[in-house]
């Protein structure tokens, strides 16, 4: 579990259901860099844990929304904390202009 939550595209996706149900492309837009195949890989990992929920909405064409479980917003606030501490810290960090990524803010 670790590993999932540490990984990046995790821990921003998860950052960026934080205020609710999203679409995968609304997702990808606040991820930005993302590939749609490093994305959707992403999701499914984090659903087979159990740290979100997809919806399918039968419509046309087809709605598909993703959102936290109880599980996923649990893990937010730890996370959220870690990305706050990074924010407040970042020059102390060798070669900070290097790491001050806008993207970085996701969820925050």
């Amino acid at each position: 579990m670790l590993d999932l939550l540490a990984n990046k595209w995790s821990a921003l996706a998860l950052g960026a259901l934080e205020d609710g149900p999203r679409r995968f492309g609304v997702i990808r837009t606040k991820l930005e860099g993302v590939s749609p195949k490093v994305l959707t890989a992403t999701l499914r990992r984090l659903e087979e844990h159990g740290l979100i929920d997809r919806t399918v909405y039968p419509a046309v064409p087809l709605h598909v929304e993703y959102s936290l479980t109880d599980l996923g917003r649990d893990a937010c606030e730890p996370l959220a904390l870690l990305r706050h501490w990074v924010v407040d810290n970042i020059d102390r960090f060798p070669g900070s202009a290097v790491l001050s990524d806008p993207r970085a803010n996701v969820g925050s």
